[in-house]
């Protein structure tokens, strides 16, 4: 590898109102852009990080300086699977790499992959939890969408009322539910014969991690994700038996390269496999949308809650979602926000 010059920029993307999940209101998406240029060429990655791991954006730009002399002699990405840990930090770098390197060869970064030319992604469309009446509202204002994917908050009588009156409003569309770990095991039971009832196709962490144990001899007849309970390629061997589907995000895992490690091994342990994101900019997709080649169920809906996105951004149409290569890999560089 050649030395490389890394730049370490820091953004706040507001939210165009405020998007509240169990336990957290979230109003804007701190983010950290990392641009690595070798004189010629650069590459792009934006991370969020975790934020239930707080690892917020002074703690991803100090784990990137710890390791700025390293990185800047020239690093590949395997190397940097060892030099930092699984994380927003070491997204941002590896997104970069890849860029890098796809702007270096001429190569697309599906190519680089090992991946067959990408085609647009079935993507849901996030509901953040609030009244029922309000998100059977949002879900109609969401007249294109196909998927649909319900946050809960762990308080079981309105979130079952939630799911009902999304259900009420949109007959015709997949949906699921993320509970983002709002449930202890003795709830479970009713809340799935709720989801049942409403043709819910996916449960997402309904547990809080290291609860997993709690899900051995549960008999669920819908698909249960793995969210907080999968961060990292380490995580996916105590995910079987207890999860049907592993959530893969790039802010959890460090980046596309183990994101795509980790599809792979989902796919050979019998798990289905789901791209999701932690909000973030179209810049933050490019890399998802690669790896939601391979995936089964897509959530990559971030850049929607952003007040502005960049320029070019990600296309929804028709319910899909479709990121060129403008927007990251070998193309020109796109305008921050507005």
């Amino acid at each position: 590898m050649n030395a490389l010059t890394l730049d370490v920029a820091v953004e706040s993307l507001p939210l165009a109102k405020p998007f509240r999940i169990s336990g957290h209101v979230f109003t804007e998406s701190d983010v950290v852009v990392a641009t690595l240029s070798d004189g010629v060429a650069s590459g792009r990655g934006e991370a969020s990080g975790v934020y239930y791991l707080y690892e917020n954006v002074p703690a991803m730009t100090a784990a990137i300086e710890r390791v700025r002399a390293e990185i800047e002699q020239g690093i590949t990405r395997e190397a940097l699977r060892d030099l930092l840990p699984a994380g927003g930090a070491r997204n941002a770098i590896d997104c970069a790499l890849w860029e890098l390197e796809a702007r270096r060869t001429g190569q697309p970064v599906w190519a680089l992959a090992g991946l067959e030319a990408p085609k647009p992604l079935l993507t849901t469309f996030t509901l953040g939890a609030d009244d029922p009446a309000v998100m059977a509202e949002g879900a109609r204002a969401f007249a294109s969408a196909r998927a649909l994917k319900l946050k809960l908050t762990g308080d079981l009588d309105i979130d079952i009322a939630r799911v009902r009156a999304v259900r009420a409003a949109r007959p015709e569309c997949w949906m699921g539910v993320d509970a983002n770990q709002g449930f202890a095991i003795d709830a479970l039971e009713t809340l799935v014969g709720a989801l049942v009832d409403a043709d819910v196709k996916l449960l997402e962490q309904p547990l809080p991690r290291g609860r997993e144990a709690d899900l051995d001899g549960f008999e669920c007849p819908i698909p249960i994700a793995a969210d907080e309970s999968a961060l990292s390629l380490a995580d996916v061997p105590g995910l079987i038996g207890r999860f049907d589907v592993v959530n893969i995000k790039l802010d959890k895992c460090g980046g596309l390269t183990e994101g795509l490690m980790i599809a792979h091994a989902a796919r050979e342990a019998g798990l289905g496999v789901m791209v999701g994101n932690m909000v973030g900019s179209s810049l933050a997709m490019g890399p998802a949308f690669i790896l939601g080649q391979l995936c089964d169920i897509v959530d990559l809906d971030g850049p929607i809650f952003l007040a502005s996105d960049r320029t070019p951004a990600i296309d929804y149409s028709g319910g899909l979602a479709w990121c060129d290569e403008a927007i990251w890999g070998r193309t020109a560089e796109m305008a921050v926000p507005a």
